[in-house]
């Protein structure tokens, strides 16, 4: 594995633990969604570095995942496309995190934390079999 890929994967990893300490707090649900949007950001981004696909500067999850040339089925699009609204740029903080229909439910973000869990995992493997 690349260290460029490691480095994806480790502030992946970071994002999923800060989002997994904010489930429990209503009030933040829309700071752990925003982790949520860019521990799977990284996990992409960390795939295409390890497939020598380059850099992109991009925050759309959907975009992200065609680039790397994987797709997935229509369930976890369907949660793809959710998470992928809650990232705004940081100079809308008043936004950040927010679904189109408001502030995300704790029950929301325990479904983003356990896909996050699920895409860690996809990405981890994906990446392990491209080094055997």
């Amino acid at each position: 594995m690349k260290p460029t890929t490691l480095e994806w994967l480790s502030l992946a990893e970071d994002d999923l633990l800060a989002a997994k300490s904010l489930v429990s707090n209503e009030r933040l649900t829309n700071i752990a969604a925003f982790h949520c949007q860019q521990c799977i950001e990284k996990c992409l981004k960390a795939l295409l570095e390890e497939k020598e696909l380059g850099t992109v500067k991009s925050h759309d999850l959907i975009r992200l995942l065609k680039l790397t040339g994987l797709t997935m089925n229509g369930d976890d699009m369907e949660l793809l496309v959710i998470i992928n609204e809650v990232y705004i740029d940081a100079r809308y903080p008043g936004e950040m995190g927010l679904l189109p229909h408001g502030k995300p439910t704790p029950n929301d973000i325990n479904l983003f934390v356990l896909f996050c869990e699920k895409i860690i995992h996809w990405i981890n493997n994906l990446v392990s079999l491209m080094n055997h």
